[in-house]
């Protein structure tokens, strides 16, 4: 069973498999264990080998060529995940070029494969329910282009976002409830998830299905699925064929023990704010000093046993895909922290087969 993990450079993972990605190593808690294997399946199985990708939206000013030339420069980098639309862009790729010739297509997959990489999943982060119906058709059919070229590049994930409604059919803007009172929250947000949530993803799901795919919901602050429990609920409503892309910077600072597509990406809390704050800050990413929180580079934010343990976790459930490193750490420039997140995770990343146990 193939998973998709996304460890985002400057945050910290992605799973990506039937199931929720990783969960954390059982060193932590025995919870996350329990979690993987329930998203993953009791029969989770592979070659358990594991490979390092980068994510190309930090590229932007790049050609593919150059993206190419980089994502082999990186230590260990052998995958790239290619934004396809929404908010990541598609400054890489002609999508509606590529759908409309096969033979561009193919070509345009030789290009990356020639020089030693695959792809690893497409990204097109959006939220096809915005209250702003021109921005969810838009972000829709990015999806739904996606999911085709998807099929057609032979790529077996995409990632996104699970989406997030406003408080009625009226509303400007998304409305993401964090509290259940005044009793008229948690009246909105069962609306969001029985009008608009669960009748989209049972659609889209199968959609992706019948060509093929996986998807892989990025558990996010601000959209319907932001931790475990509202992830394991959409899947549970729209079928197995919905995971998560793990991104463990999100979990750290709502100090979830880590579940997982995997983007290897770590987060840096500052304790001091957070004692005067706590957690939740919507002050400007560029406000670092003030921030309760920031993305890091992986490893700058938990250290190497951390990120050990979250591997072990995922090769004790079987993932055998790709960990992609996602690069937002503002501290860092995008060559020193891409390289210093391949470095870091070359060293951690377990490539070979597991062994029979020969001590028993």
């Amino acid at each position: 069973m193939r998973s998709l993990l996304h460890l985002q450079a400057c945050k910290s993972l992605t799973v990506t498999q039937p199931a929720i990605q990783c969960m954390q190593a059982a060193a932590w808690s025995d919870f996350t264990f329990l979690f993987a294997k329930r998203m993953l399946g009791p029969d989770a199985k592979g070659d358990l080998s594991m490979k390092l990708g980068v994510f190309t939206p930090v590229f932007v000013k790049l050609t593919l060529d150059q993206v190419v030339a980089k994502a082999r420069s990186l230590p260990g980098v052998t995958a790239i995940e290619v934004a396809t639309g929404g908010w990541p862009g598609k400054d890489h790729v002609d999508v509606d070029s590529l759908l409309a010739s096969p033979h561009k297509a193919e070509d345009f997959r030789s290009q990356i494969q020639d020089a030693g990489l695959t792809i690893s999943a497409l990204s097109c982060h959006g939220n096809p329910m915005h209250p702003n119906q021109a921005m969810a058709r838009e972000h829709d059919d990015a999806f739904r282009k996606s999911v085709r070229l998807a099929q057609l590049l032979r790529v077996p994930v995409v990632v996104t976002f699970s989406g997030c409604p406003g408080d009625s059919d009226g509303a400007k803007c998304p409305n993401w409830i964090t509290a259940p009172w005044p009793p008229e929250f948690l009246e909105t947000l069962e609306w969001q998830w029985d009008k608009k949530v669960i009748p989209y993803w049972q659609e889209a799901g199968p959609f992706a299905a019948d060509h093929g795919i996986k998807i892989a919901l990025e558990p996010h602050p601000g959209f319907v699925v932001y931790n475990v429990e509202t992830a394991l609920r959409l899947r549970e409503a729209a079928g197995k064929n919905v995971g998560v892309n793990f991104d463990p910077s999100h979990l750290f600072w709502q100090s979830v023990d880590i579940p997982v597509d995997m983007h290897a990406k770590d987060s840096g809390l500052n304790t001091q704010n957070i004692a005067r704050n706590g957690v939740l800050d919507a002050k400007s990413y560029r406000q670092m000093a003030e921030r309760a929180w920031l993305f890091r580079t992986v490893g700058w934010g938990h250290d190497e046993i951390v990120w050990k343990q979250i591997v072990s976790a995922l090769r004790l459930v079987g993932y055998d895909y790709v960990i992609s490193i996602e690069h937002e750490d503002a501290l860092a420039s995008v060559d020193e922290g891409l390289e210093s997140a391949a470095s870091f995770l070359s060293r951690i990343v377990l490539r070979d087969p597991p062994v029979e146990p020969w001590w028993t």
